[in-house]
């Protein structure tokens, strides 16, 4: 990288991380301002959003080529009252935490006491929905069987498509017009839909004046710069904000500054398009790049620069701070936008070209967490694409994350995506399919897979509490075969999902009803000529995931009740609850038989790969296709992010040798430490799965950086990775690092700053992980070889 983006990276790494009640504040002041007043929901919300960008501070930092931040600088990061409303002890946790504190100043601290706090306490989404849950909701989200995204963080998941590269905001801005134009008003939904529309149309007049607000300030600056080139610069900055995003982008340049204050309306609209992001970057853009170059406009290297200064702007957004006890145990600041690359064009044919590999350099060099960069590998891709992405993966940062693009297609169609849609699309955040541009795909919580079973066991009472929060199936001595212990399982399973769905359609109709987007509608087909918010049903695609968390684990604790219970007899029925009560105490023989001698997810074992196959069709069953409030269905994922460690924290030891409060199994993959068979056993046990019953699923594996030091050790890995994709697996990441490197990094962080490992779906650095997060990546099996 030049100079430049040296300094602008280091300056991103360096910066504080830093609490910004600026936009609270100035939304505060304009509810205040419109209290009494006959004022649509919609419309409402569009002022309100045009009011913080006409009021927010401007930022133009030293070096800066794509300028916009959403605080008032770098690592600012916003808060959203009118979601989930910080206490003072939140900030003081958010402020003094061990690990990821947000600096939170006396100014934002007094500004909440007298101001924020006063005016939106009983009045957040987050007490609504509290309000409005069951009591049975409340008792098992409090268990941990269940998390729920949107009690913090409004529905989100979706990515722009290439129209928002093809239009400007002007544009969108006639098409609701035209839309305006052609309502009916006779319709009982008129004035409903008059308000969206007139919402969104608001909405794109503030972020137009934003840029042109940064087009001010660049000007200002270009009037005290002393230095030509940067003089120039400014000037450059000023005539490309007075254009975009207004009008659809021109040069490369543009487009990417284009992007990004479409970005900012988005992620200062509301906080639950953490995983927005540009999507396909090399398909979308190629067009322009490739016209800039032959024409001369830019050279390869400054469409690099340019690319480097895109990926900085990223780095500079830390995820919004949490509240309450996520806000202690958060162990992450990315904001999960992810950028795809390769995969296939809307004919289906290979869409890997020069951009794509300039892509690749870049994420080589960047070397830091956000974005998120993925690579989309077809069999239509050339292997030449997948090598390269493989030769940054060798490097050890955990980038890119490699996913089926195939499958992603398959899995879009099944869902009644059309193909075109579904081939122009990708993924989001860790893993997730959706169709870009044209559909809402709401995360709405994680389900604790294993906690489910520890309450089957126990004839549906938590035995970690004694609290009786399932049905009465019968005592774990009950039962008299491993079948009835799947029966009492699955109809444990039908009971809390059946909480969880119900829990889910009040809250996405609080949403629908009382927190309309009318910014990020106005970019996802069919909202405007829905005329309705993409809360609401708007989009052309709508669907709500629940991610199944501890598919290894409960598979090896089944694998072994069946085999050494119920089969083999080698440990007495009415011996394991008391062994697991004991956590193992005076039972160390029976454990180790348990972690050691027992039939293992992940080392192509039929026998836990078919128990594996079940939980997942039942859990698959239970879910799929069920009606969600936008006029689409609920689907699964599965997909922990770092929620394994929490679940595994309220779960007590279970009968495959895990001890109470350890993490659980991460994403599909096998339980730490459990895969001795190889990478090659790995992903024939997790290809056994149906990845295309999914919207994702996530595979993580670590490797040994000797593994793959030479063209033979790279080779067998592309062909690993073909493999799996062969057998439609969706996605794979790797860990290139061994466990000795992570164990000196976590006695002596000072020495290790700069380390970056795959966590989940993401990478984040080592060093500002929890230990038990730490601990569960050091457990991982390292693998040696490919056999």
């Amino acid at each position: 990288m030049n100079e430049r983006v040296k300094r602008l990276r280091k300056f991103s790494l360096e910066a504080e991380e830093t609490f910004s009640f600026e936009r609270a504040k100035l939304l505060t002041d304009f509810y205040k301002s419109v209290e009494g007043k006959k004022i649509g929901i919609a419309t409402k919300r569009g002022m309100a959003l045009k009011y913080i960008l006409e009021n927010k501070a401007i930022y133009i930092g030293e070096d800066e080529l794509i300028v916009g931040e959403r605080g008032e600088f770098p690592k600012a990061t916003p808060s959203y009252p009118e979601i989930s409303l910080h206490s003072l002890g939140d900030l003081q946790i958010l402020n003094s935490r061990e690990k990821l504190p947000y600096k939170v100043s006396d100014e934002a601290f007094k500004i909440y006491e007298e101001e924020i706090i006063p005016y939106w306490e009983g009045k957040t989404i987050r007490e609504e929905i509290f309000e409005k849950v069951s009591e049975e909701w409340k008792r098992a989200y409090k268990a941990g069987i269940f998390t729920e995204f949107m009690e913090q963080r409004a529905p989100g998941h979706t990515v722009a498509d290439g129209k928002i590269y093809d239009k400007g905001l002007r544009d969108f801005i006639n098409d609701i017009e035209d839309s305006i134009s052609s309502l009916d008003k006779s319709d009982e939904e008129y004035n409903e839909k008059l308000d969206e529309l007139t919402g969104m149309k608001i909405a794109c007049e503030g972020v137009i004046n934003y840029a042109k607000r940064h087009a001010k300030k660049a000007r200002e600056m270009s009037l005290q710069e002393k230095d030509p080139i940067r003089k120039q610069e400014l000037l450059k900055i000023a005539e490309i904000c007075e254009y975009v995003p207004e009008n659809a982008p021109r040069n490369f340049y543009e487009a990417l500054q284009h992007y990004w204050f479409i970005h900012l309306g988005v992620i200062t609209e509301l906080n639950g398009w953490d995983a927005f992001s540009p999507g396909r970057l090399d398909l979308n853009l190629y067009p322009l790049y490739k016209k800039d170059i032959e024409s001369g406009v830019f050279t390869k290297e400054e469409i690099k620069e340019l690319l480097e200064c895109f990926w900085v702007k990223f780095n500079n957004h830390p995820a919004p701070p949490k509240v309450g006890v996520t806000a202690e145990e958060s162990s992450t600041y990315t904001d999960f936008a992810q950028i795809n690359f390769g995969g296939v064009d809307k004919d289906g044919q290979d869409a890997v070209n020069d951009l794509s590999f300039l892509l690749l350099d870049v994420v080589e060099e960047m070397r830091i967490v956000q974005p998120n960069a993925s690579v989309h590998i077809s069999k239509k891709n050339p292997d030449s694409f997948l090598k390269r992405a493989l030769e940054v993966v060798r490097t050890g940062f955990g980038q890119p994350a490699i996913f089926n693009a195939d499958a992603v297609i398959q899995e879009l169609l099944r869902q009644g995506k059309d193909i075109v849609d579904a081939r122009l699309s990708g993924t989001s955040g860790c893993v997730e399919s959706g169709a870009f541009g044209k559909e809402n795909y709401t995360l709405t919580g994680y389900f604790n897979l294993v906690k489910v079973l520890e309450i089957t066991m126990n004839n549906g009472v938590d035995p970690l509490t004694g609290e009786r929060l399932g049905l009465e199936t019968g005592y774990f001595d009950d039962f008299e075969n491993f079948d009835e212990l799947m029966n009492a399982f699955e109809k444990q399973l039908k009971y809390f999902l059946d909480i969880k769905l119900q829990g889910n359609l009040a809250i996405e109709e609080i949403y629908a009803k009382k927190m309309p987007a009318p910014f990020l509608s106005v970019l996802i087909d069919d909202c405007i000529k829905n005329a309705k918010d993409y809360n609401a049903g708007g989009a052309k695609y709508n669907s709500s995931y629940i991610q199944g968390v501890g598919i290894g684990t409960i598979t090896d604790i089944l694998s072994a009740l069946k085999d050494v219970v119920f089969e083999k007899k080698i440990i007495p029925k009415s011996k394991v609850i008391e062994i697991l009560r004991n956590n193992f105490e005076g039972y160390e023989v029976q454990r180790l038989i348990l972690k050691n001698k027992t039939k293992k997810y992940g080392n192509d074992e039929p026998l836990a790969d078919e128990i594996m196959k079940h939980v997942f069709e039942v859990f698959y069953r239970l879910v799929d296709g069920k009606p969600n409030y936008k006029g689409g269905q609920f689907r699964i994922n599965m997909l922990p992010t770092t929620v394994h460690v929490y679940f595994g924290s309220v779960v007590g030891a279970t009968f495959d040798g895990r001890k109470a409060f350890e993490p659980l199994s991460e994403g599909i993959s096998p339980v730490q430490g459990s895969d001795v068979n190889g990478p090659t056993a790995v992903i024939k046990s997790a290809s056994k799965m149906d990845h295309l019953k999914t919207g994702g699923t996530l595979l993580n594996m670590k490797v040994t950086p000797s593994l793959i030091k030479d063209e033979k050790g790279l080779s067998a890995m592309m062909q690993l990775v073909r493999t799996y994709f062969m057998f439609d697996g969706h996605h794979i990441q790797f860990n290139v690092i061994d466990a000795k490197t992570l164990k000196k990094a976590k006695e002596k962080p000072e020495n290790y700053r700069d380390l970056i490992v795959r966590v989940a779906g993401y990478s984040d650095y080592f060093c500002n992980l929890n230990d038990k997060l730490k601990n569960e990546i050091i457990e991982r099996t390292e693998h040696e070889s490919f056999v």
